[in-house]
């Protein structure tokens, strides 16, 4: 068998993968665990085989030429695909135990580590990974077992989606606010106050779009990203604001503005890969977190 048609060469090109991923030779030794000579060789050899450069040499570190990047996109799919197969395995078990790789939105990690730890109390040999951020992890490609995602958004066909609670938001001012600007008591007295929204036009989030349809946009005197963000604004009296009311309630530095409406719910969902789904570790996560989800207190 001629070596360009083997797969002896795969660390070679799992190297370039990281070295373009990454930038840099040592970004790359340090995530393959190598060094960063062993990096170096394993470029110069793809490229000696493959009679062309990969890669533009600079101050900055290595740029991707065109074959480069044709490479690397084989690569990434092929990194991809061993993920998934990776996780499918893991998940092919008929224990609870291993990594459970749970995703959610951000802003409802107080509702799931409680379920989480009480979930590992129940079954000690299973180990948590916790993932947030703004981009939506893959479950196809085996980037978590269960995410909890918000809204009624599309879903790839073979995903699994259930429904799990409506999170209830009101709007908030700070005490501090309220004895500034005094307190509206209605949409009508909005004029003259000062408000606390997200700083995305195009938000999903019901109470931020009914926000910036009420009011005028130079009410809006602070504007974030990061729902911990806005929220921080509220309570430091930047504005008044929306916030959840599982959060806000009982809190003696908030006052309520206006009530929560149904208008304003978000409902949270679970979402989950068909390969993995019947799994016993996923069916024993998903029926503690349903149970758990039923004393979710100010929650639909």
């Amino acid at each position: 068998m001629h070596k360009e048609a083997s797969l002896e060469n795969w660390d070679e090109i799992r190297t370039a993968f990281q070295v373009a991923r990454l930038g840099t030779v040592s970004g790359a030794a340090e995530v393959l665990g190598v060094h960063h000579a062993t990096v170096i060789r394993h470029i110069d050899a793809l490229e000696k085989r493959l009679g062309s450069k990969l890669f533009q040499r600079h101050a900055r570190g290595y740029t991707p030429t065109e074959a480069g990047r044709d490479l690397l996109a084989v690569a990434q799919t092929t990194e991809e695909q061993f993920a998934h197969l990776a996780s499918r395995i893991k998940g092919q078990g008929e224990t609870v135990s291993g990594e459970l790789v749970v995703t959610s939105i951000a802003g409802v990690a107080d509702l799931l580590t409680p379920v989480m730890v009480s979930f590992q109390e129940k079954w000690p040999d299973v180990r948590v990974r916790f993932l947030t951020d703004m981009r939506v992890f893959r479950l196809d490609y085996g980037e978590a077992h269960v995410a909890i995602r918000a809204g009624a958004g599309p879903e790839e066909p073979d995903n699994v989606v259930q429904p799990l609670a409506r999170i209830r938001a009101a709007l908030y001012a700070a005490r501090s606010y309220v004895d500034r600007f005094g307190r509206p008591g209605s949409e009508e007295e909005f004029p003259g106050h000062r408000f606390v929204c997200s700083d995305n036009e195009t938000t999903r989030a019901p109470f931020h779009r009914w926000l910036r349809a009420t009011v005028q946009p130079d009410q809006i005197a602070y504007s974030a990203t990061e729902p911990a963000a806005l929220e921080e604004a509220v309570l430091a009296g930047a504005g008044i604001g929306f916030m959840s009311v599982f959060r806000a309630a009982g809190n003696p530095d908030l006052v309520e503005v206006l009530p929560p409406r149904a208008e304003w719910e978000s409902p949270l969902r679970i979402v989950t890969h068909v390969d993995l789904h019947r799994t016993r570790k996923v069916q024993a996560f998903l029926v503690h977190l349903k149970e758990a989800a039923k004393e979710w207190k100010f929650c639909g």
